[in-house]
């Protein structure tokens, strides 16, 4: 791997800078070079908000993605916006539950997990978020449950130490998810 990157997108409120934080601390813990750079619009619940995320082998140059090679469209909004900007060989994670639209393009990989419906349904209804995570850790076959754990230690709080299992829950539901 040289480098990949990330582009989470999304309404505020659905954990787009958390999933991305968990990311780059998943990948400062395998000993690798990160870039985080959140954006969220006026209004943090209900306004637009992105994250960047760059993992890579080599120091980051800049954290800027334009073009990337993953991105996870929480709503129809942010596949309208960056379905483009992906690159030929990239991948396309949506939430099926809130864009009913299909990807127009065929020289993707596209992944619908309907994340909103399945974290309601089991019980964790602001985990959509972490449902496409571990959906996306499965499909680029770096789902290691010892790693996943570490890393959520180090985004969830102490004050919210038992919303780690819930975490991992989400997680592995998403890795599971077969469409």
């Amino acid at each position: 791997m040289s480098a990949k990157q990330f582009l989470f997108s999304g309404f505020g409120g659905q954990g787009i800078l958390f999933v991305g934080k968990f990311l780059a601390y998943k990948g400062l813990i395998e000993d690798k070079q990160v870039s985080w750079l959140p954006s969220y619009g006026p209004e943090m619940r209900g306004g637009t908000a992105s994250c960047s995320v760059i993992v890579s082998d080599e120091p980051v140059g800049s954290p800027i993605v334009s073009n990337p090679d993953i991105l996870i469209a929480m709503n129809l909004p942010s596949l309208d916006k960056y379905e483009k900007a992906v690159v030929p060989g990239g991948m396309i994670f949506a939430d099926s539950t809130l864009i009913e639209r299909k990807v127009a393009r065929d020289d993707v990989k596209v992944y619908y997990i309907p994340a909103t419906r399945l974290a309601s349904e089991n019980g964790f209804p602001t985990l959509a978020n972490m449902i496409i995570c571990g959906k996306i850790l499965k499909a680029l076959d770096e789902f290691d449950e010892e790693g996943v754990k570490k890393a959520l230690g180090k985004v969830i709080s102490a004050k919210h130490a038992d919303m780690l299992d819930v975490n991992l829950k989400a997680m592995k539901l998403g890795a599971d998810y077969e469409e």
